[in-house]
């Protein structure tokens, strides 16, 4: 029998983000710099490399797996790897976070290959405003995106919002408003301190989860649930309707204790924590024994005492890790 992932505090990793490119098609103004340099071909994982990372880990007794970014649909054979990865025996979670904007050309090819759920990033419902945040996005697009995965048939659709003060606070209540029209969840997001944003200080747009509780409360009491999901979010329900409310708070309610993931970026790195550097090359592993899964899967229980107990992000503007969030995987 594998052994299991667990870590020097006693917590069970069964949970992998994975990336799968560090490219994206927007420049949201909290995840990257205007003009960004991508990395070159050979030093990504090709799409063999990552369903081989995949398949380790569900060996390894991982249930769950994200295929995150950068932008997943921007990565050409990304329903390939769905494919292969969706099809893993024991795997019982299987999502992807996306900006939404490639569903409606996506959407039923990642729901035949055996995609579960989405996590659809949405900032704003104003148009003008969505530009400024995502610099290149189309609102319209993604909304269309949302509408063709529950064409798909995907039931598990969460919308993911990052609340920057002065940006789009003024819009959490529009943005439940709009989760409860199409019957989907929602999560609020305090922003990441990952890389040196030069759009704005992080200091003046950090707005905490329990701002944006209480400007939802003022129209919707919220009751905490004792529901648990395999992510950080912390969920409440309203009274009147079945859309849950989350909040992913790595500043004001740090979820570390629970902390039952790991992420792998996209050049191989196993990230063991957000907000920390502690990594294992992956890649140098598979492309030295490419076909020796024992070899990875040792490689990976190996890695464990590397995750740290916790991160430690601030909100005065500081940057403790300097890579982008495109880099780490959503």
């Amino acid at each position: 029998m594998s052994p299991s992932l667990i870590d020097d505090f006693g917590r069970r990793v069964d949970y992998v983000r994975l990336s799968v490119t560090d490219r994206c098609d927007f420049r949201c103004v909290y995840c990257m710099s205007e003009e960004m340099t991508f990395l070159p071909r050979a030093q990504v994982l090709t799409l063999e490399e990552l369903a081989q990372v995949a398949r380790a880990f569900v060996e390894l007794g991982v249930a769950k797996i994200r295929l995150t970014g950068g932008e997943p649909l921007v990565r050409r054979g990304i329903d390939t790897l769905v494919e292969e990865v969706g099809a893993l025996d024991g795997l019982r979670d299987f999502a992807m976070t996306t900006n939404g904007a490639g569903l409606r050309k996506w959407a039923p090819a990642l729901r035949r290959g055996g995609l579960g759920r989405l996590n659809i990033s949405l900032d704003s419902l104003d148009a003008d405003k969505f530009r400024r945040l995502t610099r290149t996005g189309d609102l319209h697009k993604v909304i269309d995106g949302i509408h063709a995965a529950q064409d798909a048939g995907f039931q598990g659709i969460k919308l993911n919002a990052v609340i920057l003060k002065g940006r789009n606070d003024d819009e959490v209540l529009d943005l439940v408003e709009f989760a409860r029209r199409e019957s989907l969840d929602i999560s609020f997001i305090e922003e990441m301190p990952l890389g040196q944003v030069s759009d704005h200080g992080r200091d003046e747009t950090y707005c905490s989860s329990d701002e944006v509780q209480a400007l939802i409360e003022a129209r919707y009491p919220l009751m905490p649930t004792a529901e648990v999901t395999p992510g950080p979010s912390r969920y409440f329900r309203m009274a009147d309707h079945a859309s849950r409310i989350g909040f992913i708070s790595p500043h004001s309610h740090n979820f570390c204790a629970s902390c039952n993931r790991v992420r792998v970026t996209v050049e191989g790195r196993l990230l063991l924590c957000l907000g920390n550097e502690h990594s294992v090359d992956l890649r140098a592993v598979l492309r030295r024994y490419p076909s020796d899964l024992e070899r990875l899967k040792a490689a990976i229980v190996a890695a464990m005492p590397l995750k740290p107990e916790r991160h430690h992000f601030t909100t005065d503007g500081d940057v403790q890790v300097v890579r982008f969030m495109n880099m780490t995987g959503g």
